[in-house]
Formats: C-alpha cells, sequence, structure tokens
C-alpha cells in the first residue's frame, strides 16, 4: 500500500497518526479561540521569543487577536499567516508597511495573495509577519491553527472543520465553506451550525508531524521561486529536526494552567450574565404584557362606562319629551314620572358601584381587619331585604350556627358582600321561589353559601359573570336589568379581604354562590 505523503493529509489527521495522539473534542468557535488566547498571553506574560504559524477564520476577532499580540508582546517573535486562496487580504497601508527605519520589506511573486507578501515590523511592535496562501486543493482549508516554537515551550492548538457540516445558503459561498459568523465566536445558534473538532498538543513527535504538514502546504502553496522564501522554507525544515525533544516548562505550563482557569472564569461570568439579562428580559416582558393588559382593560372600562351611562339618559330624554305632550292624560303622566325616577335611581347606583370598584381597585394599603361574627352582619341585611322579597312573593332566610368563629374581614366589606348576592337572588328568582343564606366552618376558613331556586345561570354565562358591566340573558333573551357590577365588586371586596368566591348553577335549577374567608388569627 502507498503511504500517503504529508501534504496528502491535513493536519488534524497528521497530529491523530503520531505515536501518542491527542484527543480530539467537539468545541465551538468560542472555545477554541480561548484556547489560542491562553497560548499567546502565555508568550506575552512569561516574554517569551517564539516562532509562530496561524490561520485562523474571518473575522475582525480572529484578525484583533492577532493584532493584539503583536502590540502586547515585548519581545520579538515571527508570525506566519496561512490563508486561503479565495479570502482576500486586503493590501496593507504604506504606513503599515514601514519598518523602524522607514524601510519597505516586500517579498514579491511567491505566489502570495496579489503576488506580494509584507513582513511588518512597525514602532508599535516586535514581530515580523509574513502572509502565506495555501494552495487551492489544500487539505489546511478547513483547519485552523496555532503552532508555536520557543525555548521555553512549545504547543499547539487545531481545529478542524469536518465535512458532514454545510454551511447556509444564505452566509455566502467560498472555499473556506465556513460563515462570516464564526469569526464573532459569540453566536450560540452559529456556533451550534459551525461545530469544531478541536485538540491541543504539547508532545515533541505529534509537533513534529503537524510541522512538516505545515512546510508541505507552504511550498505546494508558491506559484514561483523565490530565493528568500526557499531560504525560510529550509529554515523551517531545520525546525522540524529539532524537534525530537521538546522543552517542557513547569513554570511556563502553570502558566498556561492559570490561564486556561482565568478564561473559565471569564466565560463563566459571561454566561452568567447573558442569564440574568435573559431573565430579565423575560420579567421585563410579561410587565409589558401585564401592563398592556390593564390599558386594554381600563380602556374597555371607560368606554363600558360611558355605554351604561348614556342608557339612562337617553330614556329620561324621552321621558321628559313626551311630558311635555299638552293631549297627555295623568296615567300617562305618573308612569313617565316613575320612568324618569327609575331611570334616576339606576344612574345613581351605576355611578355609586362605579365609584367603589375604582377605589377598590385603587386601593393599595390593606384595611386593618378585626374579628367579625357573621351574627353581627347576616341577620341585619336580611331583615333589610325582608320587605323587597315579600313584595316579590320570595322567601328569605338564614341559618348561622352561633358557634361560628369570628372571620378576618371589615365589616363594610363584609356587609357589601352580603347584601350583593342576597339582591342577586331575589332579582332572579320568580315568586313561589326561596333564597337562603347558610354558614359553616371548614377549617381555618368560614363558608358562606347563597342559594335560590332562580332562573339559574348558563354555562356560557358563567366564566364571565365576575367580568365589569357584564349582565346574562334572562329566559326571554333579554339582559337583566342592572348595571352588571354587583358580582365584579364582590369579587374585589374578597381580593382585598384574602377569600374567595366560586358559583354552580344550572338553567332553571338556580344558583348557589359560595365564598370562603379565612378565620380570623389575631
Amino acid at each position: 500500500m502507498t503511504s500517503l505523503r504529508p501534504q496528502d493529509l491535513s493536519l488534524y489527521e497528521l497530529a491523530l497518526s503520531s505515536e501518542h495522539p491527542p484527543h480530539p473534542l467537539q468545541v465551538s468557535p468560542t472555545t477554541f479561540k480561548s484556547m489560542v488566547s491562553v497560548l499567546l498571553d502565555t508568550l506575552i506574560d512569561q516574554k517569551i521569543s517564539a516562532t509562530l504559524w496561524i490561520k485562523m477564520p474571518k473575522g475582525d476577532a480572529w484578525k484583533a487577536e492577532i493584532e493584539r499580540f503583536k502590540k502586547a508582546s515585548p519581545v520579538l517573535n515571527s508570525i506566519y499567516l496561512f490563508q486561503s486562496v479565495n479570502e482576500g487580504i486586503a493590501k496593507a497601508s504604506a504606513d503599515d508597511l514601514l519598518d523602524a527605519e522607514g524601510v519597505i520589506d516586500r517579498f514579491d511573486d511567491v505566489g502570495l495573495i496579489d503576488d506580494q507578501s509584507y513582513a511588518i515590523a512597525d514602532s508599535s511592535d516586535f514581530s515580523t509577519v509574513q502572509y502565506f496562501t495555501l494552495a487551492a486543493d489544500s487539505q489546511l482549508r478547513r483547519e485552523y491553527f496555532l503552532l508555536i516554537l520557543s525555548e521555553e515551550l512549545c504547543g499547539l492548538v487545531l481545529a478542524h472543520r469536518p465535512r458532514s457540516v454545510k454551511r447556509p445558503k444564505s452566509e455566502g459561498s467560498g472555499a473556506e465553506g465556513v460563515s462570516s459568523k464564526l469569526g464573532s465566536g459569540v453566536d450560540d445558534d452559529q456556533e451550534r451550525k459551525h461545530p469544531l473538532l478541536g485538540l491541543c498538543s504539547f508532545e515533541p513527535k505529534t509537533l513534529k508531524r503537524v510541522l512538516a504538514g505545515v512546510i508541505q502546504a507552504g511550498k505546494a502553496g508558491l506559484t514561483v521561486v523565490d530565493p528568500a522564501i526557499t531560504t525560510l522554507l529550509g529554515e523551517w525544515d531545520g525546525l522540524v529536526d529539532s524537534l525530537d525533544s521538546a522543552p517542557l516548562n513547569p513554570i511556563v505550563m502553570g502558566s498556561v494552567f492559570t490561564y486556561q482557569v482565568q478564561q473559565q472564569e471569564e466565560v463563566w461570568h459571561s454566561s452568567a450574565a447573558y442569564r440574568r439579562q435573559a431573565d430579565m428580559a423575560s420579567v421585563l416582558r410579561l410587565e409589558n404584557e401585564e401592563l398592556s393588559t390593564s390599558v386594554r382593560s381600563k380602556d374597555e372600562f371607560l368606554k363600558n362606562i360611558g355605554q351604561e351611562l348614556r342608557t339612562p339618559l337617553a330614556t329620561m330624554k324621552t321621558a321628559l319629551s313626551l311630558l311635555n305632550s299638552p293631549n297627555l292624560k295623568p296615567a300617562q303622566r305618573q308612569r313617565y314620572m316613575d320612568m324618569l325616577s327609575q331611570e334616576c335611581d339606576r344612574q345613581s347606583a351605576l355611578i355609586t358601584s362605579v365609584l367603589d370598584l375604582v377605589q377598590l381597585e385603587s386601593d393599595t394599603e390593606q384595611i386593618p381587619t378585626q374579628p367579625l361574627r357573621l351574627m353581627d352582619i347576616v341577620p341585619g341585611v336580611v331583615s333589610t331585604y325582608q320587605p323587597l322579597a315579600q313584595e316579590k312573593g320570595v322567601m328569605l332566610a338564614y341559618t348561622i350556627p352561633d358557634d361560628l368563629p369570628a372571620v378576618s374581614c371589615p365589616g363594610p366589606y363584609l356587609r357589601q358582600i352580603v347584601i350583593n348576592l342576597i339582591h342577586n337572588g331575589i332579582k332572579f328568582t320568580p315568586q313561589g321561589g326561596q333564597v337562603w343564606v347558610k354558614a359553616k366552618s371548614q377549617g381555618d376558613l368560614v363558608q358562606i353559601e347563597v342559594r335560590d331556586t332562580g332562573i339559574g345561570i348558563d354555562a356560557n354565562d358563567i366564566a364571565r359573570i365576575f367580568d365589569r358591566f357584564y349582565r346574562i340573558r334572562t329566559s326571554g333573551g333579554d339582559e337583566a336589568s342592572g348595571a352588571g357590577l354587583g358580582l365584579s365588586i364582590v369579587q374585589q371586596l374578597l381580593v382585598h379581604c384574602g377569600g374567595s368566591i366560586s358559583v354552580k348553577s344550572k338553567p332553571n335549577e338556580g344558583s348557589a354562590f359560595t365564598v370562603l374567608l379565612p378565620v380570623y388569627r389575631g
């Protein structure tokens, strides 16, 4: 079997084919960038002069990382940047090409991007940078790497993009096959789309095989022969032979480990910050939805108030115009006067109910509660409504045990709750019917039940009977009289008392409203 030459294999395959291959892991671009930064920061911190072979993804973040190293390193470094043919390196400006003596050092016609390569050494850093172009069919076009050789530290970090990963068409095309989003290294969605197989090694034989592959890739990318480049590649060949035993300084390796821990801490803190921001965004979104719902509810409330106030006014205006008729008989006049009186009472009750409801919804302070016995409230309300019940032919009664514990609810609140429920029961119960108020103890709660034998409530109406201004329809298809605020007020009062209300009802079988109030505990 014919053995493969180094230039026929990717650096990733060369590394894995070494005697002691490193263990590959699937990593994100962010993790790979962190690995690169750890080695570069170690070189800067330990003031290590090194030779670096680099190939990075496109993107400003990666370019900035190399530029940061150039400017921060206090010692001379030789940097060789490899890029694919289609990436297109922009020409540097004249200021960027000047060395310390103001001389431009240029290598021409060596098959580089735009047929030019530049050795840069300006006053802001000590490092020299030279660009190399890979052959169009180079196996390295799918790989990114940082290879470091120095007297104190020799190491490699490498990322390989598997062929199974395809870039979405919307993100452009090219031999690199990697979206420009890869350059950011921060987008989670993009990182999931572009997984990398990464490895790290300080083993001499692995580094030797990888460097041999880098040299072969550099030679394959040359289109013309240049003595300076030939000499440089020969020097690289000499470095391969020196890698039989790479240095492994424990102090430097300790620094590598320290920087890796720092990087992980920064990633953790960044992730925690993003999570807090995401949580805050969720909270703000919910608050915004609640505010929007509140605004819509108040707008609907005002609209309904306007409609409810307009109805009795229209009726009163009609009655007043009829009273001006010269041929009006006394009986008709009395009927119109009664209509005016009823509509005035209706409007007054509506305004009072609206004010009560607004007060309840805007009242944020809890009213102090005292122990309140139902026997101090229910009998008085029942006596007040007995004449109305008798006039309609409805029996009204109550059953309150003497030993019932006191409840925790302000007296005016409980009185209004009982009034509204009894009034509702009488209004919707026909002649000969019954309305009962019963109470009993249920552990830490007291249950009050107002049951009637009236017309009942349709299943479609039960879910809405506590809505403001909602009135159920009677058997004749007409809406019941009243403002439709009584049950809404009961519900709001119970919210302030820490209680609750529920209803069971069937058409023509009556209704049972159940109120639960907490027992007073001092």
